[in-house]
């Protein structure tokens, strides 16, 4: 059967009010053009510095958190590794600039 109670009604009114005040405002704040904006922002850059790192990760040679031991680095500290040859990237970093300035050349010779 239904509370005839009215204190009670009236205690279940209230509780029913105050959680509809708290949704209303939670979907108001999740809408918000402010809100919107901050938590764009925030994925924006946590994506640039994951991007960053990865950069990072990929010209070191070793993602973060992994830890490299080669023979005879028995007391090397974890996180310590020898510096990558960046010889093939220089080498591949010239050939880019060297086929571009080609390529620009030969369309201002052409014109």
């Amino acid at each position: 059967m239904a509370d005839t109670d009215p204190d009670a009604l009236e205690k279940r009114i209230e509780r029913t009010r105050a959680e509809l005040a708290r949704t209303v405002d939670a979907i108001a704040d999740r809408v918000s053009p402010k809100r919107v904006a901050e938590r764009g922002v925030a994925k924006a850059k946590s994506n640039a510095m994951d991007f960053v790192a990865s950069v990072e990760d990929l010209v070191l040679g070793t993602p973060r958190g992994i830890t490299t031991y080669g023979p005879g680095d028995a007391e090397a500290e974890p996180g310590e590794y020898p510096a990558r040859n960046l010889a093939p990237v220089l080498i591949g970093v010239g050939i880019v600039v060297a086929v571009g300035a080609t390529i620009v050349l030969l369309r201002r010779r052409s014109r």
